[in-house]
């Protein structure tokens, strides 16, 4: 389903070639009639719908808690409804907030930091209450620093790679000492199928992640070797500012 707009505009879906298989739905996650009228014949959902940008949170809260929070509770009844459609329910490990320990695991307090991660921590807590109360079918899917095509320039792997490829000599980045876990946006896909295979997986949440943790330095000066730059970093204090829209949330994340 794609976010309804009066443009009818897809966003990144408009680049998917044509398929028989596919069908694109405009429409609201916060619409639970039209939840469930698409839902109807399936047997698993893959429920990605949310709004991720932190800076935004600060300023519209609400608007966090009617998409990701009642979205998810849109989900899980219309899948109770249709009579217990698998539903793999999309987190984020934004709610560990910053590490207690590393490696992270599934059972690391969680730590509403923003009010993106209250409201993730929140709807992951619905998806569950699901499977506990109506034994509903579901998984709480906790994906780890992805990356790839068309991400979001506000992340530091395209900043890194859009300010060299401006040929700029000297690039603005926040804190290089955290580090992060990075995927591939295809691994996670493959994790996301694996565990909607794997019935083992109901009633559980189970991050996606590569075990493996690297810091922003490095990810700063591998980019520039493959790119064969020898632009020079200089810290920009706003990207620090939790309430800035550049800035970029560093969370130490390995699992």
């Amino acid at each position: 389903m794609a976010q309804y707009n009066s443009f009818n505009y897809w966003g990144w879906l408009e680049d998917i070639p044509a398929n028989s298989n596919l069908e694109i739905v405009t429409g609201d996650i916060r619409d639970p009639h039209l939840v469930k009228q698409i839902m109807k014949g399936a047997e698993t959902v893959f429920h990605l719908a949310a709004l991720i940008a932190i800076p935004y949170s600060y300023n519209a809260p609400d608007s966090f808690v009617e998409t990701n929070i009642k979205g998810t509770l849109n989900v899980c009844q219309a899948a109770r409804e249709l009579g217990g459609v698998r539903v793999l329910s999309t987190s984020t490990s934004e709610v560990y907030g910053t590490a207690n320990y590393v490696p992270i695991d599934e059972k690391h307090p969680k730590q509403p930091q923003s009010p993106y991660s209250a409201s993730k921590i929140a709807a992951d807590a619905f998806a569950m209450s699901f499977y506990y109360a109506f034994e509903l079918p579901v998984t709480v899917v906790r994906p780890f620093n992805t990356y790839g095509p068309r991400q979001s320039a506000r992340a530091i792997i395209p900043t890194i790679i859009t300010q060299i490829a401006q040929n700029v000599r000297h690039i603005k980045l926040g804190d290089l000492t955290p580090t992060r876990d990075f995927n591939y946006v295809k691994d996670i896909c493959t994790g996301f199928l694996s565990i909607a295979q794997c019935y083992d997986t109901i009633g559980k949440e189970i991050n996606i992640a590569s075990n493996s943790e690297t810091s922003m330095s490095v990810t700063f000066e591998l980019i520039k070797q493959i790119m064969g730059s020898d632009v020079k970093e200089i810290s920009d204090e706003q990207r620090n500012d939790p309430l800035s829209l550049r800035y970029t949330a560093y969370v130490v994340t390995t699992n």
